[in-house]
């Protein structure tokens, strides 16, 4: 297997129900990793780019997060639907989804 281009690290990490912080897995973390898993294999991108799962990375309340490594870019606030514009745009078209990014202001 090649050397992977790219590396998505999805936060998956669980807190308690009713956690003032509240975390990715309960806000559909799960359903988007397994959406990026579904389309990077549909994608003919298996290889080229790694899926990992991450525990909290910080800025919980914008949860749930991914990031693309090296790429330096963090989204936001994600739903299933946003993967496809992901996979798409940023990871075949090298073109970051601008709308979905987080701001420096979101990490408090």
């Amino acid at each position: 297997m090649p050397k992977p281009e790219r590396f998505l690290y999805i936060c998956t990490n669980s807190r308690p129900e009713g956690h003032p912080r509240g975390a990715c897995s309960q806000k559909g973390g799960g359903a988007i990793l397994m959406r990026f898993a579904e389309l990077l294999n549909a994608e003919g991108l298996k290889g080229k780019i790694t899926l990992a799962t991450s525990g909290c990375v910080g800025p919980c309340s914008s949860g749930p997060l991914v990031s693309v490594m090296p790429d330096n870019v963090w989204y936001k606030s994600l739903t299933t639907e946003d993967v496809d514009e992901i996979v798409i745009e940023h990871l075949k078209g090298n073109r970051p989804v601008t709308r979905l990014e987080m701001e420096d202001r979101d990490w408090g």
